[in-house]
């Protein structure tokens, strides 16, 4: 587009830019209210996380008898979440933490009465040794799921 003489085209490219510094202020303003604290999540999705993690009461990793540190312990428990919460049946959701690895396969949801149930397995890989827990869990209402005894 050629530039007119009463100055059209210098206009609108002013609208353009305009609108490209305005977009990137909102976003910057946008990005501006969010906080993170280590690995870039933000503090509330790492509250949010730590209820659906606590509600998993341990899970069934805790069930296999490897000694697990901290931040292994979340990571599986993690897996154990995203498996139960959105993996389809049958495909494995991997967590690794030091010497430590594991793997949590769900098998396809069923319900009791409302809830939507899962059976689950979670292989952890310790110096050398496999060991495997079998369970499941019920989600709640709140979207938490509880594991059945």
């Amino acid at each position: 587009m050629a530039a007119t003489i009463d100055g059209t085209w210098n206009g609108l490219m002013g609208v353009k830019r305009f609108g490209i510094l305005a977009a990137t202020a909102l976003v910057s303003l946008a990005l501006a209210g969010c906080t993170t604290s280590g690995g870039g999540r933000t503090a509330t999705a790492k509250a949010n996380s730590a209820v659906y993690i606590a509600a998993l009461q341990g899970g069934i990793v805790a069930r296999t008898g490897v000694k697990l540190s901290r931040s292994e312990t979340q990571r599986a428990l993690e897996a154990e979440y995203r498996a139960l919460e959105a993996a389809p049946g049958g495909q494995p959701v991997t967590w690794a933490g030091g010497e430590v690895r594991g793997e949590v396969v769900a098998a396809a949801p069923y319900q009791v009465g409302q809830q939507n149930c899962r059976q689950f397995t979670h292989k952890v890989v310790s110096g050398g040794r496999e060991l495997q827990a079998r369970g499941a869990a019920c989600r709640n209402p709140n979207g938490t799921w509880t594991p059945l005894s």
